[in-house]
């Protein structure tokens, strides 16, 4: 099954003008010479306004987002408004955004300048988000973009990808090697890998199976559990919609709520929901 990658660019009118075009140009070219070419489908879309990243997601429903631009640290990524010029979106808006593609979009990409900060709440709801932690420069924002997409498109994990792309502007002399920084949401990775291997393929075979536990223990485990892996759980067991409340509802009516369909007629069952915990907290 191939993989969908969206790029989107935005370089306002009132902002220093970026190659973005090149970058664009770069990556299809990379991708169309490698080996694994077949596995990838890119889409593009450029002076991206906010309504279009919306509607771009929900649209081609992509597994990697590209975004090349400006950054401004705390104050958000830069996009354009409806006469091209600058329209700053907050990292809080971008991280709410994302959140509700959680579980299908797998990695962000954030070429744009200072944008750890927005890297660094996105990765609430993604596997892997890379961003910048400092400015980087136009030519070293393309070397890294190449390494990045010649090595997904050899067949290289993201990790190794942003390796790549990493040493790519090593390679050119360029003095930003360093500029590019990957985050993991480990919990997100651990499902993201384990995808082709349904979880509920052991349903039933007692030999893979963990000593039961009793209602109070599960409560108390779920209560215990950090909200990534918390959000990691509802995904895979994927109660129907509005069955658990989302964040920021309080972790106790979460965990309660999930645990009350878990026993349900129509839900899961305690077994089921204590075999996808296990995979999730022993992976």
């Amino acid at each position: 099954m191939s993989k969908t990658i969206l790029l989107l660019a935005a370089s306002p009118v009132d902002q220093a003008k970026l190659r973005l075009d090149v970058e664009a140009r770069e990556i299809d070219e990379g991708l169309r010479r490698s080996e694994y070419r077949d596995q990838f489908q890119l889409k593009k879309q450029g002076a991206v306004r906010t309504d279009d990243l919306r509607r771009a997601l929900l649209d081609t429903k992509p597994q990697i987002l590209h975004f090349c631009g400006h950054g401004t640290g705390e104050d958000g990524l830069v996009f354009e408004d409806q006469q091209g010029k600058t329209q700053l979106v907050s990292t809080e808006a971008l991280a709410n955004l994302f959140e509700l593609f959680a579980g299908e979009i797998e990695c962000v990409v954030l070429n744009a300048c200072y944008s750890e900060v927005q890297a660094k709440a996105i990765v609430q709801h993604v596997g892997y988000v890379i961003g910048m932690n400092k400015a980087i420069g136009d030519k070293a924002a393309i070397k890294f973009s190449i390494g990045f997409y010649d090595a997904l498109g050899g067949g290289r994990s993201v990790e190794d990808a942003y390796k790549f792309g990493c040493n790519a502007i090593q390679s050119e002399g360029i003095p930003e090697h360093l500029t590019p920084v990957l985050k993991i949401n480990t919990a997100w990775k651990y499902v993201l890998e384990k995808s082709k291997q349904p979880f509920n393929s052991t349903k039933g075979d007692s030999s893979t199976s963990a000593k039961p536990l009793d209602r109070l223990s599960l409560i108390q485990l779920l209560n215990g559990l950090p909200p990534q892996q918390l959000d990691v759980l509802i995904l895979t067991l994927n109660p129907p919609a509005m069955i658990v409340p989302p964040m920021p509802a309080p972790h106790g009516d979460r965990t309660s709520a999930l645990l009350r369909w878990a026993q349900s007629t129509t839900g899961c069952g305690l077994k089921e929901l204590q075999s996808v915990l296990d995979r999730i907290i022993n992976p």
